[in-house]
């Protein structure tokens, strides 16, 4: 018995669909991308290195770097510990935490600035202990560390909690009953299984640290060569008509950007290729 092959929608739905996307991909992703570097060397590349070289710009490139590598390792601590307690523990208030975990999500990054404000400032809950012990958080280095850690908080948590659901807890009974203590067990057992997922996840809480803007923009106070990032001191930069040097120092955010999204892409491609395996053995 001979079966005709149904061809479900017209022949002319692909080439329209690809044609639109790549229309779209054109005027909101490509061009924004060849506008940046062109006006960065608009004029030349020796204005161009010269304005990386300035002392305000490598104090903002400075501060960024230090700032992911301050809250990145912090967050990827907690997330991991933060995840582990939800998916192989029950107790009360499981799924309040579990919802918490959103907050930084749902918050707007000017909002979450405005609340360490509240917290920290002069006139804040804990600013006349903070003065009396001549600290400063708000308008400070600290509380740029602060916010960042706050918004990019849930990125390493989100993506281990289901990755943890799906491996269940049978790994970790097993060698727990062969008489591996819990840490011998997390290292040799739990970590070498979530080991791409938490890379993935250390991967957009870095990428979201380093271009983080709303939430920074209110606690540091933009002070220029102290408190300002590499996105706060564009802004400076374009609002003094330095339209050359800021382009320059976006187009290295940019950079840094593309290639967290290619380390990105493999990492993806990675994990796609063990759930593959995963299910072909099953």
């Amino acid at each position: 018995m001979s079966t005709k092959k149904v061809n479900i929608e017209p022949r002319w739905i692909m080439p329209a669909t690809l044609a639109i996307s790549l229309i779209f991909l054109s005027f909101f992703i490509f061009l924004p991308l060849i506008t940046i570097f062109s006006e960065a060397f608009s004029r030349g590349a020796a204005y161009y290195f010269n304005a990386l070289k300035d002392r305000d710009v490598a104090a903002s490139i400075r501060l960024t770097l230090i700032t992911a590598a301050i809250c990145v390792p912090i967050n990827t601590v907690f997330g991991v510990m933060l995840a582990w307690a939800i998916t192989k523990f029950n107790f009360r208030g499981k799924n309040l935490l579990t919802t918490l975990v959103e907050v930084p999500f749902t918050v707007s990054p000017v909002i979450a600035g405005l609340i360490f404000v509240f917290l920290f400032g002069s006139f804040g809950w804990f600013g006349g202990i903070l003065e009396k012990m001549n600290l400063r958080i708000v308008f400070a280095v600290p509380g740029i560390f602060l916010a960042t850690a706050f918004v990019t908080f849930p990125f390493v948590v989100k993506e281990l909690i289901p990755l943890m659901h799906d491996l269940g807890k049978d790994d970790e009974e097993a060698a727990l009953t062969l008489g591996a203590s819990g840490l011998k067990t997390f290292f040799r057992v739990t970590l070498p299984n979530i080991k791409w997922g938490l890379l993935y996840g250390i991967i957009l809480t870095n990428a979201r640290a380093m271009g983080e803007y709303g939430a920074v923009a209110v606690v540091s106070g933009l002070v220029r060569g102290v408190t300002t990032t590499m996105p706060l001191y564009i802004e400076i930069l374009y609002g003094e008509y330095l339209f050359a040097a800021a382009f320059a120092v976006a187009s290295l955010l940019t950079l840094l950007a593309i290639i967290t999204l290619i380390i990105k892409a493999v990492l993806e491609k990675i994990i796609a290729e063990q759930r593959k395996r995963k299910f072909a053995d099953i």
